[in-house]
């Protein structure tokens, strides 16, 4: 490359990661001003006990502030400023990650395991606001198959993390967009296809961290060879996630083929330091009778077709 160009690239480069470093920068201290008015706010209306009863001092400030500064400190974005403080109490607790716009749409939430969820969701897979706005339509903590009364940040500005399991990803029924309306004559050839046109959507539907390996994974035993539907790697886990999908009604032999799948995979393929690897079976309709008695590392969701919008 000539050398002239190549100084040309890594100034742009650089200059981009600059811009970001500062839109961070920037981004930061906006929330910690809206944090530090909204706690001005509750001040101002007796703490925070008091101020749960009426905003009319909100009211009059908004009036005053939007004469001064702009429509931005409408009564409306005063309120939510308030909400902020209430809400995280501690501006650590605020991630600069995310926007304003995000807590906009966040702050409703009431339950906190709810909206813990949403804001890991979003630093995650970096969600602008339109696909959070669409997760939550898509009710996807409602789907989660774990336990859902216990999820804690994950990201704040304190840089304190808590570890995700498997069951604080995989929703039921998972969401799979398709424009084909003849679905009752859908193949699971014709699924993997459709998952595969739009893997960066499913990867949402299935959790965080997941990176996709490849499809119809061939492995030998004997002289034989079998296919697994989809391999994922998992980041966060730290493992192979094997998925198999099934158009009808769970059957005792899909978990027994996956079982085999995954200590295949745990025996030759993943490497010492890769956790236990994690099997998925994605059914058009789960069976508790018969998932109640598989495997800890076997998890069984159902799907549901939607459509493209």
């Amino acid at each position: 490359m000539d050398k002239y160009l190549g100084n040309i690239k890594t100034l742009i480069e650089d200059n981009i990661v600059e811009i970001k470093k500062q839109q961070i920068s920037v981004n930061n201290h906006t929330l910690i001003t809206y944090f530090n008015i909204g706690k001005l706010l509750v001040s101002a209306q007796g703490g925070k006990k008091r101020s749960k009863y009426g905003d009319k001092l909100i009211k009059e400030y908004s009036i005053i502030l939007t004469n001064e500064y702009g429509k931005f400190y409408s009564y409306r974005n005063l309120w939510f400023m308030k909400q902020l403080y209430l809400t995280f109490e501690k501006v650590n607790s605020l991630s600069s990650q995310l926007t304003w716009t995000h807590y906009r749409y966040i702050l409703p939430i009431k339950n906190e395991s709810k909206r813990n969820y949403y804001i890991n969701l979003s630093i995650e897979n970096r969600l602008s606001v339109r696909e959070l706005i669409k997760e939550i339509k898509n009710n996807s903590y409602e789907r989660l198959i774990g336990d859902k009364d216990n999820i804690k940040l994950k990201y704040t500005n304190d840089n304190n993390t808590t570890n995700l399991t498997i069951l604080d990803m995989i929703k039921d029924p998972i969401l799979i967009s398709i424009g084909n309306k003849n679905i009752d004559k859908l193949t699971e050839k014709a699924l993997k296809k459709y998952i595969l046109e739009s893997i960066e959507k499913v990867l949402l539907e299935l959790g965080c961290g997941f990176s996709f390996v490849g499809s119809e994974k061939r492995i030998k035993v004997g002289n034989n060879y079998r296919f697994i539907d989809l391999v994922f790697f998992n980041i966060e886990l730290n493992c192979y996630v094997l998925l198999e999908l099934k158009i009808n009604k769970l059957d005792i032999k899909d978990i027994g083929q996956l079982e085999f799948y995954v200590k295949y995979y745990d025996t030759e393929i993943k490497k010492d330091f890769h956790n236990t690897t994690i099997g998925i079976i994605i059914c058009k309709k789960n069976d508790p009778n018969i998932s109640k008695y598989n495997n800890s590392n076997i998890f069984i969701s159902s799907y549901q077709l939607i459509d493209n919008k």
